[in-house]
């Protein structure tokens, strides 16, 4: 059917762009550029950094922030991405609308997915006009984690065939998944806080393995909103205890995914979920590989950037791993149930 081959391929687009909208953010963020344009949706009043440049009126009034040519376009070219990533959803909710008798596309689903982006926009704004507080950043990241996992979700195919895989397997899974998300979470937190370079060495944390830290301050998840928070306000102890959580924290996901990819893998299921057992893995030593040289090379640019690329990625081979199983239900509903609940799924 036309309509659903267009359908696919406009999830398959969101995908690609959320995922280039999730690293251009953390880029954004490495940068310091997420004040470039102190004002939104437009930046200092206009619709581009140029038209600023050429607008003296429009600069003086944030006066105690001159315009950054080169921060402003960063922050501006996210945003562009953005809108154009809310017009594809904005397009997947209007033909899930229109198309709900053919059950191609789940309507509840693709209106979540629209409320998703709606708080993520106003998440946005806020980070913005509340100058980068680390709570609403944080929260930033993880709603576009949350839109990136639920365009993969609605792209990927439910698996076919009779295989159920063991209840131990998908437990396992659902685990990792939680500690992953987690562990997105404190990212999102240790990049927030500025607390990335307090741990400047590896595998111990200021030359010892339990290192001095303010645990008590470090997860205060609000001061003020009459705070700049660029550059972060947490005295050295506090960002040590949210960098040295982050790392144990990277750890016990590590142990979880790993454990449900091998249980899958052990199992000897259908070749889509070996595959994503494979993925699960191969994202994994990626990740870990980009976060000890991270580290071990001073923090630059490009690959802080990649760690929030890494995460992005393996959410998504997590996610897929998760499609690709059986739940207990799935495993004692006849086949004929199964299929009638695919259709009604309405996946792309």
């Amino acid at each position: 059917m036309p309509v659903a081959r267009w359908i696919r391929r406009l999830c398959i687009a969101a995908v690609l762009l959320c995922f280039g909208v999730v690293v251009l953010g953390a880029y954004v963020r490495l940068t310091a550029a997420g004040l470039g344009c102190p004002d939104w949706p437009g930046c200092y009043g206009e619709l581009t950094p140029a038209g600023a440049q050429h607008s003296p009126g429009a600069q003086a009034a944030y006066a105690n922030r001159p315009l950054e040519p080169g921060k402003a376009w960063r922050e501006m070219i996210h945003r562009y991405a953005v809108g154009t990533l809310s017009v594809l959803v904005v397009l997947i909710a209007a033909l899930a609308i229109g198309t709900r008798r053919q059950r191609l596309l789940s309507v509840p689903y693709a209106l979540v997915l629209l409320a998703i982006l709606i708080v993520q926009a106003l998440l946005g704004m806020l980070t913005v006009t509340w100058q980068l507080n680390p709570l609403i950043v944080t929260l930033h990241l993880l709603f576009g984690m949350t839109t990136l996992g639920l365009l993969w979700w609605l792209t990927l195919s439910r698996p076919h065939g009779s295989w159920g895989a063991p209840a131990s397997a998908w437990r396992l899974t659902l685990v990792g998944f939680a500690a992953l998300a987690v562990q997105i979470a404190l990212g999102g937190w240790t990049s927030s806080n500025y607390a990335d370079v307090a741990c400047p060495d590896f595998p111990t944390c200021q030359a010892a393995w339990w290192p001095h830290a303010d645990f008590r301050r470090a997860f205060v998840l609000w001061h003020s909103l009459n705070i700049n928070y660029e550059g972060g306000v947490l005295d050295n102890p506090a960002r040590v205890a949210i960098h040295f959580t982050h790392r144990l924290g990277a750890l016990v996901t590590t142990v979880a995914l790993s454990l449900a990819a091998l249980a899958v893998l052990r199992a000897r299921g259908p070749a889509g979920a070996r595959a994503a057992a494979w993925a699960v893995l191969t994202a994994l030593a990626l990740q870990l590989l980009i976060g000890v040289s991270m580290v071990l090379r001073a923090f630059p640019l490009w690959l802080a950037t990649a760690h929030t690329a890494g995460a992005a990625l393996l959410l998504l081979a997590t996610l897929a791993l998760l499609r690709s199983l059986r739940s207990q239900r799935a495993m004692s509903t006849p086949l004929e149930a199964r299929a009638g609940d695919e259709r009604r799924a309405g996946i792309c």
